[in-house]
């Protein structure tokens, strides 16, 4: 499952290393890896895509403490939109057909 986090940041350069730093406590709660995403019009819209095992740690990592000041931190200025979603396919158009 993923939770998908989108939001602005005041600056991406400053945001960058508060993201990686918080990258432990994501592990903690049982993170397996993430996509990062910035939008093409403003290099400041942030999408992340965080992978977990399970809907309930990805909600216990929403809900970590830290994660708000870790925001804080990075210089996130709005309120993030949070989608949970799960992968019922996968399809890599680059995988050459046997």
């Amino acid at each position: 499952m993923v939770l998908i986090v989108q939001h602005k940041v005041r600056d991406y350069d400053t945001w960058k290393p508060a993201f990686e730093e918080h990258g432990d406590i994501r592990r903690r709660h049982g993170a397996t890896g993430h996509e990062l995403y910035r939008g093409l019009d403003d290099l400041n819209e942030i999408t992340i895509v965080n992978h977990f095992p399970s809907r309930e740690q990805a909600e216990a990592f929403a809900s970590d403490p830290s994660l708000k000041a870790a925001m804080e931190q990075g210089g996130v200025v709005s309120e993030p939109r949070i989608t949970w979603a799960e992968e019922p396919e996968s399809v890599d158009y680059r995988a050459k057909a046997a």
